[in-house]
């Protein structure tokens, strides 16, 4: 049997695993969007049954002597199916020696931890959470001590999952350069930045209105409106089914109309990468394979890079006055770039100023590292949580609702949450590549954002699932990861934002 024979037989094997996954991604989905509260549990465990038959796919003898053989010797394949093949045999390494009972009982364990949060935030308890969270970690653990591949710590693990080839002391080194830079210039804002006006940033706005606004914006971005899903969430967040259904979420809040704008900005930067991926991926079961860090760098890189900047609110201005109902006839273009780029550092990540946002991310890494390599316990997340805060971004934290319940992330994994630092640097350093090819921002005060989206979808996108992080910014930009390139980017926008000598 040649190798392609081989390839054919284990992608007619993948189109079945691909099917379930997908069908848990849905009940995911609606488990997150629309499911009762009274249903969440049967919803967990319908999915922790199908994730147990899941698992017997990815582990039947059949599919994983074609994959290992496959990895042994991958001669005759195209580049696109080798790097297919190299992904599938990662997962299967990293889950080789799992039971199915355990398999079961870990995902049975992470959808009940979803509804947990959920209970545990609504009635601002963390106690509530608390047990839940402790099963989770001690199931990374054990997950983590059953594989082949040895890590300096289990936290080192999650990160490698995360973003591969990434270290801890590297991401400590990183995170100690945004600090050295982000902490003084925001006292120097607040010492000596002139002021901002943002009394109508919280001026209500009916939902219908800005539901109105989020699919203008999703529009704006390029986004096909036939292959996209638009729905409400308690925490914002986008998956992909397949280039033909992509589903983004939001969050309204009558009272916050420009949270709105971001968050949609942010979610419908995911689902530009998604929808753009080349159709050979897609073929070859090679799809949706960028780590956390690119996709965030793309997010953010719509949120604040392009949706923040000057020329995209001198665009969407006259749409925003609009479709607000004139809720903001009176407040001048200059003064609304002001105001959504306004420094405030407060209690919320998914709400935080683009300066300060990293030092909320960088809480979280700090804890989890902690409490994932058994430092500090479950129980001592809240107090050190506020203390972080108070200490960092200034600000008390005075409930458990606002503090450490405010994300969803630990209900099923750790490791994330560096991922959107590290995306807002890769971000920050690609716009430095681009603008040496285009006028970016002229394109975008223009409108036609899509002479953005082109040049990613041509640079970026198309070699995201083929590249290590490491590979793939080299190929983007020229360099490995260089965080000099967002700093300096937060530096002059913000000194010339407030005015700073």
């Amino acid at each position: 049997m040649t190798n392609q024979e081989k390839l054919k037989k284990l992608y007619q094997k993948l189109d079945e695993i691909d099917a379930y996954n997908r069908c848990l991604g849905k009940m995911s989905f609606d488990q997150s969007c629309c499911a009762p509260e009274e249903g969440l549990d049967q919803a967990g465990e319908d999915m922790a049954l199908l994730s147990k038959r899941l698992y017997s796919l990815t582990h039947a003898k059949g599919y994983t002597e074609l994959l290992c053989a496959l990895h042994e010797d991958s001669e005759g394949l195209t580049a696109v199916q080798k790097k297919a093949v190299e992904h599938l045999y990662r997962d299967y390494r990293k889950t080789k020696n799992l039971t199915p009972r355990f398999s079961y009982e870990y995902n049975r364990a992470a959808n009940k931890a979803y509804g947990a949060w959920l209970r545990a935030k609504k009635e601002n308890d963390f106690a509530l959470f608390r047990d839940s969270l402790e099963t989770m970690i001690g199931f990374r653990r054990r997950e983590i001590a059953l594989r082949d591949e040895r890590f300096p710590s289990a936290y080192a693990a999650c990160l490698d999952d995360s973003e591969p080839g990434l270290t801890v002391p590297r991401l400590d080194a990183f995170f100690e350069a945004l600090k050295g830079r982000i902490v003084p210039l925001i006292r120097r804002i607040r010492a000596e930045g002139k002021p901002i006006r943002g009394d109508f940033l919280s001026r209500p706005v009916p939902v219908y209105r800005q539901e109105a606004m989020s699919r203008a914006l999703l529009e704006q971005e390029g986004l096909r409106k036939s292959a996209l899903v638009l729905m409400t969430t308690e925490h914002p967040f986008t998956t992909n089914f397949g280039p033909g259904d992509v589903r983004v979420t939001t969050h309204y809040y009558e009272e916050n109309f420009i949270s709105n704008i971001f968050s949609t900005l942010h979610e419908g930067g995911h689902a530009v990468f998604m929808q753009n991926e080349p159709k050979e991926l897609f073929v070859n079961h090679c799809n949706d394979r960028p780590t956390n860090a690119m996709h965030e760098c793309i997010s953010r890189f719509y949120e604040n890079i392009i949706g923040r900047s000057e020329a995209f609110i001198h665009y969407i201005y006259p749409k925003i006055r609009e479709l607000s109902g004139g809720t903001f006839d009176d407040v001048s273009e200059r003064e609304l770039y002001e105001a959504v780029n306004l420094v405030h550092p407060d209690l919320i990540r998914t709400e935080a100023d683009e300066l300060s946002y990293s030092l909320h991310v960088l809480i979280r890494y700090e804890l989890e590292k902690r409490f994932i390599d058994g430092e500090i316990t479950v129980e001592e997340i809240p107090a050190l949580w506020n203390a972080l805060y108070k200490e960092y971004l200034g600000v008390e934290v005075p409930d458990d609702a606002s503090g450490c319940l405010q994300d969803v992330h630990w209900t099923s994994d750790f490791g994330y949450f560096p991922s959107y630092a590290l995306g807002s640097a890769y971000g920050a350093q690609i716009l430095h590549t681009m603008e040496k090819e285009m006028d970016v921002f002229a394109a975008v005060r223009a409108g036609e954002l899509y002479k953005v989206t082109d040049w990613l979808t041509e640079r970026v996108f198309s070699i995201a699932s083929l590249s290590t992080p490491d590979a793939w910014i080299r190929a983007v930009t020229g360099e490995g990861l260089n965080e000099r390139y967002f700093l300096d980017y937060l530096e002059e926008k913000f000194t010339r934002l407030y005015g700073l000598a």
